[in-house]
């Protein structure tokens, strides 16, 4: 499997990257952070030192840390949809 960079993160497998709710429309989702440990077509959902936090998509941006160090922003509306579906597009 290719390593992820800018170019193909909404083509590949989120679960595992580090990521960040850098701004939502719902103040509680902001400033999450860990590791994504599961998606499903609406949710991400992040590890954090204090549980898994259930973020939805579509109303967040996200920063996700991709292999080689970068911090990609995302705009979660495009990441909506099963995620086997979106690995295919």
């Amino acid at each position: 499997m290719k390593p992820v960079t800018p170019l193909n993160i909404l083509r590949h497998e989120l679960i595992g990257l580090k990521v960040r709710v850098s701004g939502s429309r719902s103040s509680p989702y902001r400033r999450i952070e860990g590791k994504v440990s599961d998606e499903t077509r609406n949710m991400l959902y992040i590890s954090t030192e204090n549980g898994v936090k259930k973020v939805p998509k579509y109303v967040s941006t996200f920063h996700f840390t991709v292999s080689d160090g970068t911090v990609v922003e995302v705009e979660g509306c495009t990441l909506v949809g099963r995620p086997e579906d979106r690995v295919q597009r």
